[in-house]
């Protein structure tokens, strides 16, 4: 999978000399926690709603509601802004998109094609992907398990799940308790029976560490 199937497009940009108070109401109108800066069609940063409620008097400050009102028309996108952008292309795959923002902790990456950008793939739409790939808004059976990492123990696995009459409607796997094995969480519909499941699988797995119905 990669970014440009999941990024959000069109993007809303906005101007670096936007007064932040025009920024924040703009934001807050469009449902968005980030939006790339561009000046003559060119990114020169991004900005968050973070960025811009910093840039805000604290509610314990002296100044009258005029004087606060005064400072921040003066105060622009570009003051508060991060310069130094760190950007992926429609073509990236989604996981290093994840792995990118993760590792610099950021919520969101605008999508450029050449200098201009198309899109925009944040932590949400990453969210929304990760509920998909779970099988979050599928009804099923949920099973966590070690699995031994040898050849050909996935196919005895989805043999005996598929001998039940049962398919497979999400299938991840991550690190096991050590290099010899495996974690898979997968979801089974069309088998409603639990301790059958169990019988099922449990000659092709090391340990079910969790198994339970799953309903919408």
């Amino acid at each position: 999978m990669l970014v440009g199937e999941r990024m959000s497009h069109p993007v809303i940009t906005i101007p670096p000399d936007m007064p932040i108070t025009e920024a924040v109401n703009l934001m807050r109108q469009e449902h968005i926690r980030r939006t790339p800066v561009c000046k003559n069609g060119k990114l020169v940063g991004i900005v968050s709603d973070k960025d811009l409620l910093n840039a805000s008097p604290s509610p314990a400050t002296s100044l009258s509601i005029w004087e606060m009102n005064y400072l921040l028309s003066k105060i622009k996108v570009e003051d508060v802004m991060t310069r130094e952008v760190l950007t992926v292309t429609a073509d990236t795959p989604i996981e290093e998109a994840a792995r990118i923002m993760a590792d610099n902790k950021i919520g969101g990456l605008p999508v450029m094609d050449g200098d201009r950008v198309v899109g925009i793939i944040t932590e949400t739409d990453l969210f929304k992907l990760f509920l998909e790939l779970m099988g979050a808004r599928e009804s099923g059976i949920r099973v966590t398990a070690l699995l031994p990492d040898k050849v050909g123990v996935l196919a005895g696995l989805a043999k005996a799940v598929a001998e039940l009459g049962g398919s497979f409607v999400a299938f991840n796997q991550s690190y096991g308790d050590d290099p010899s094995n495996r974690e898979v969480t997968f979801k089974v519909a069309r088998v409603n029976d639990v301790d059958t499941l169990r019988q099922a699988i449990e000659p092709h797995v090391e340990k079910i560490k969790d198994i339970r119905v799953s309903h919408l």
